[in-house]
């Protein structure tokens, strides 16, 4: 079925949980299956630039266990956010030494807010690390990067599943959604804190969902609900979890009768 056909690889946010996006990367390849472009927010946007850079799927995990998280030096001074995402450059330069997007293996859109505007902002050209920590800049805990005079954060927070900068270019679309929101206990909102998150994370799969459903493939497992989006104890698990929903979703596309017409 993706004889001479382009496929499109569409990565959400969601911390700690976008690990799935490296287990259906690896589902993918043991299916003989690769992306030609890629396109991600947040985490989608470093597993996507790590996986257009190609590197294997052991030095992505590797990437995000070997990163620290909260590192009492990067904490931030005289800048919003608790830590100082800039901080950050020299552990990315590592893994992209040339920091351009041409420098590249397939093409990469990484998706950031444009914190003085209110508008999200694609990157697709030039310089690649700071539009990187940019899209990553979870607020309120990471600083906003500035990128030629201009503050920019998450780009979860205008879009978290950017499948628009792919859908014209491609046959063939598989999305990974990590951001979910799974129901939830009335015992699980016991103060404004956890309110706000509930409300937060309902927002972004609301925006996500109807487009996460207009892939051709695409997992989004609710079993991520349970790992903490900054927790790195839960790596493993979420690597796990999203390479067994790759292999479900790619088995039963291969075995539906009407998979050709895809």
């Amino acid at each position: 079925m993706f004889e001479g056909k382009s496929i499109g690889l569409v990565l959400s946010g969601g911390g700690v949980r976008g690990m799935a996006h490296i287990g259906l990367i690896k589902a993918l390849k043991e299916h003989g299956l690769e992306a030609q472009m890629v396109a991600g927010s947040s985490v989608g946007a470093l597993v996507g630039a790590l996986y257009a850079n190609g590197n294997s799927v052991e030095s992505m995990l590797d990437f995000f266990r070997k990163t620290p998280l909260f590192q009492y030096s990067f904490f931030a001074i005289n800048k919003p956010g608790f830590i100082d995402t800039e901080r950050y450059f020299s552990i990315f330069k590592g893994y992209f030494p040339k920091d351009t997007f041409e420098s590249l293996e397939k093409p990469l859109y990484v998706v950031a807010t444009d914190l003085l505007s209110g508008e999200e902002k694609v990157f697709n050209q030039g310089e690649l690390i700071l539009p990187l920590l940019a899209s990553a800049a979870l607020t309120p805990v990471f600083s906003p990067v500035e990128i030629e005079g201009i503050l920019y954060a998450d780009g979860g927070i205008m879009n978290n599943f950017p499948k628009e900068y792919l859908e014209d270019k491609v046959d063939f679309l598989i999305g990974s959604n990590v951001s979910i929101a799974a129901e939830i206990h009335k015992n699980d909102l016991r103060n404004s804190i956890q309110l706000a998150g509930r409300v937060t994370s309902l927002m972004i799969y609301a925006s996500s969902k109807e487009k996460v459903n207009q892939c051709h493939l695409f997992i989004e497992p609710k079993e991520l609900d349970k790992i903490g989006v900054l927790d790195k104890k839960g790596i493993e698990n979420a690597f796990s979890i999203g390479y067994e929903h790759g292999n479900r979703a790619i088995e039963q596309l291969l075995a539906s009768k009407n998979y050709t017409s895809s």
